[in-house]
């Protein structure tokens, strides 16, 4: 896994094997935390055509459906993958970090 784009305090695309997924820092009442979702079709196909503004609309939804909410009715939530692969994540943006400073 490894990062290919961020936006600073927002989110980061990273690459695992084929697939594109989206690391969204979100925050609500205090509260921060981050979704990893992979792209669906439609996300990457808008990525392809728009580059990182259609990545910061993605990540702008997924922050205003507030997916960690108790009784929310994010259709992120479902698509979180942060509990199989967010050490990983962690790890990819750690290494990135080393080397980008």
């Amino acid at each position: 896994m490894k990062v290919i784009d961020h936006r600073s305090g927002t989110w980061f695309l990273l690459e695992r094997d084929a697939e594109l997924l989206l690391d969204v820092n979100c925050t609500h009442h205090g509260f921060g935390y981050s979704v990893l979702i992979a792209l669906n079709l439609a996300e990457r196909r808008s990525y392809l055509r728009r580059g990182p503004d259609a990545l910061d609309e993605i990540a702008c939804a997924v922050d205003r459906s507030a997916p960690a909410a108790r009784r929310t009715g994010s259709r992120y939530r479902d698509r979180d993958l942060t509990s199989l692969y967010g050490r990983e994540v962690s790890q990819a943006v750690s290494d990135w970090w080393a080397h980008a400073g």
